[in-house]
């Protein structure tokens, strides 16, 4: 059905209408040429409301074709009935602008009183004519917009697909050594590892910001089976009914990126801030001097950058390392 479905979204039908009625204030001036007692404003409203009035039947025609009558009808009959939609468009269209007008004492009436049904039936075919080079230019543009973003969700889930974690490794050697330690966390450790594995694998590129911390939560978690407890994750936030969107592993890259470049041996803080559309992810433990943006760190900024969501910065204050996701910033 796509193959026939005229797909126009409301800014399209503005600028639509918008050409029409200068497609139909340009006729206006065929009527001058026809005979010159016509120059008048009546002649340019005339006929700037007929296409106006044209664009707006074919906004009803199409609509109701699109969402009433083709999904209902079999595919042979699809050409046939955009034809006698997208022609009745145009004759009903200036049929109903003449009758209008008829009421009035405009010199353009009384000209073409006469023959005002056969430029009813020749703006049908001109409409239907419009329609299919209208249907060409907005399925080209569809169709381009499509490949784009299935390009752009093939380099979105090509950056998922590189944050495989390396503690998936780490976790499982990990829970086996609890196995024979300790029975009850081994069966825990192992649940929030599916749990967090559950939420990895889903599609969105996009989650709520609740759904993050709570895999951010379930990897600390795993994390300090071999860190002996020694990492505490402190999250303050001043977020209460405001529902905030962000990708997928990104506070929880931070986190990763902080036990593997911050833990000295002794306990980490990883304190978490959250306030308006800024999250600061900052810990105490080591601080780089000269830091690099390796995979995991490009990785966010590249996501963040191609699902136009914000950006990624970072700064050392209080010998703490701060990483900063700024959200609507692009």
């Amino acid at each position: 059905m796509d193959s026939v479905k005229l797909k126009i979204s409301y800014k399209d039908w503005l600028y639509i209408i918008l050409i029409g009625a200068l497609f139909g204030f340009l006729i206006s001036f065929l009527f001058l040429f026809l005979d010159k007692s016509l120059l008048a404003i009546g002649t340019v409203f005339f006929s700037t409301c007929s296409a106006i009035s044209i664009s707006f039947f074919a906004f009803i025609f199409i609509t109701l074709s699109n969402e009433l009558i083709l999904p209902k009808v079999k595919e042979k009959f699809w050409i046939l009935i955009s034809f006698i939609f997208s022609f009745l468009s145009g004759f009903l269209g200036f049929c109903f602008n003449y009758y209008i007008f008829s009421q009035t004492s405009f010199q353009i009436i009384e000209f073409i009183s006469e023959f005002w049904l056969y430029i009813s039936i020749i703006s049908g075919f001109l409409t239907f004519l419009i329609g299919l080079i209208l249907h060409q230019f907005i399925a080209t543009k569809y169709k381009n917009e499509s490949i784009n973003s299935e390009i752009l969700e093939s380099k979105i889930k090509a950056l998922e697909s590189e944050l495989n974690p390396h503690f998936l490794f780490n976790a499982l050697n990990s829970i086996s050594e609890l196995i024979y330690l300790d029975k009850q966390k081994a069966e825990k450790a192992t649940l929030d590892l599916s749990k967090f594995l559950r939420n990895a694998i889903n599609r969105d590129s996009l989650i709520p910001l609740k759904t993050e911390l709570d895999m951010v939560k379930t990897y600390v978690g795993i994390e300090n089976i071999r860190f002996d407890n020694n990492i505490e994750l402190i999250i303050i936030s001043n977020i209460k009914d405001k529902e905030i969107i962000v990708p997928k592993f990104s506070i929880q890259l931070l986190v990763e990126n902080a036990i593997k470049h911050g833990y000295d041996s002794k306990k980490l803080n990883i304190e978490i801030k959250i306030d308006n559309d800024t999250i600061i992810v900052l810990n105490n433990g080591k601080i780089s001097e000269k830091l690099i943006f390796g995979t995991g760190l490009t990785n966010l900024e590249r996501r963040l950058a191609l699902l136009k969501v914000g950006t990624l910065s970072y700064s050392t204050e209080n010998n703490k390392m701060n990483f900063i996701i700024n959200l609507g910033e692009k």
